[in-house]
């Protein structure tokens, strides 16, 4: 079984000891109930990890010791984007949690017309915050050492005017008439996948991201629901050209 893992904000200590933030502390106390000498792995979120043992147990502080570098790497070689339009709160947890275990290097939560939810100001900053734990969470169980970098969300228009400047392969998953993913080009650089809403994209949206440089694609004959979508596309995208192959 492996060492329990808990995310420590940078930097990590070269040596000596190291103490848990409050909430990993209270995690690794109270519910894991691990004692003086138990095995931990913690990680920055930037890509390096210490494997250590707890050295010490006093109220709500725990503190490690033996800290030793970890060289394991578990990041994609293919940057993956990913820019899912908002659906409900248990729907974006979820895809957040199983995109960052599948090895998303950003994600994007982008406002459609016909978006589910929508947020601004504090609402949005409080949502991302929210996020960012989700993908902390994903991050602690699956092995990843670097948190995919979360977006606060922002308008589908807004967010394409930017992608004309930069490179890499686009997508954007349309039914009817698209070609199979299969079907292009190995991406130079990044590979952004552009998802739609339960009610999909409008006329218009689908237009502006062809403009902006977006493929159509189809991942099969069914019609997914959004979030199937985004995870069954990230996947695809890790066969063709990332590290499931």
């Amino acid at each position: 079984m492996s060492a329990p893992r808990f995310y420590c904000p940078p930097p990590l200590p070269p040596g000596g000891n190291h103490e848990l933030p409050p909430d990993a502390a209270h995690h690794a106390s109270r519910v894991l109930r691990l004692r003086v000498g138990d095995a931990v792995q913690i990680f920055d979120g930037l890509g390096n990890a210490l494997d250590a043992a707890i050295d010490s147990i006093q109220g709500k502080h725990v503190v490690l010791g033996d800290l030793r570098a970890v060289p394991v790497r578990a990041e994609s070689g293919l940057q993956i984007v990913l820019a899912q339009a908002m659906c409900t709160s248990e729907k974006m947890d979820w895809v957040v949690q199983k995109a960052t275990e599948l090895g998303a290097a950003e994600i994007v939560p982008v406002q459609t017309l016909r978006s589910v939810a929508r947020l601004t100001g504090s609402r949005a900053e409080k949502r991302a915050d929210h996020w960012r734990n989700v993908a902390i969470s994903a991050c602690e169980q699956c092995g990843r050492n670097a948190l995919p970098q979360l977006y606060q969300p922002q308008e589908l228009g807004t967010w394409l005017n930017a992608m004309p400047r930069e490179g890499g392969g686009k997508y954007i998953l349309l039914p009817g008439g698209a070609s199979s993913l299969q079907g292009q080009p190995r991406p130079q650089g990044r590979a952004t996948l552009l998802i739609g809403p339960e009610g999909g994209f409008t006329a218009d949206e689908a237009e502006l991201a062809r403009q902006a440089g977006f493929a159509p694609i189809l991942l099969g004959p069914r019609v997914m629901r959004t979030e199937t979508a985004a995870l069954a596309g990230i996947a695809a995208l890790q066969t063709l050209w990332g590290d499931f192959n």
